[in-house]
């Protein structure tokens, strides 16, 4: 069983960055994948980016690109998204979700553990 933890989320203006930190435990196996999805009000979840622990490969959705940078800390079991130049339609609730894989995908069905998800808003 993974317990992720979501944390770094807030109130922000357009045009600020922000640091999402998933911190993951109960688990020793390496080999993970590690996602971001964001879900706006009255949207679904959609993928932002992901990453293999194992092999350190990142996935990012396209219309991300630019802008949010997934990283991770091997040492400290944390995964971190980094957004920049913050916009209104960036906010939303953003989950970090974890599956036992090594290669990724950004499709919500391919992931089976789940933060509770942490409220990013971005004010213009």
């Amino acid at each position: 069983q993974v317990q992720l933890v979501e944390s770094g989320g807030g109130s922000v203006q357009a045009g600020g960055s922000l640091r999402l930190s998933c911190a993951a435990s109960g688990t020793a196996d390496r080999r993970i994948c590690v996602g971001w999805f964001r879900q706006a009000d009255g949207k679904g979840r959609d993928g932002v980016a992901a990453i293999s622990t194992r092999l350190g490969r990142t996935y990012l959705n396209a219309p991300m690109k630019g802008r949010f940078t997934i990283s991770q800390d091997n040492a400290n079991n944390v995964v971190y998204l980094q957004i920049n130049n913050l916009k209104p339609e960036d906010t939303g609730k953003y989950y970090c979700a974890a599956d036992p894989r090594t290669y990724c995908s950004l499709l919500q069905r391919d992931f089976t553990y789940w933060g509770q998800g942490i409220q990013v808003t971005v004010s213009s």
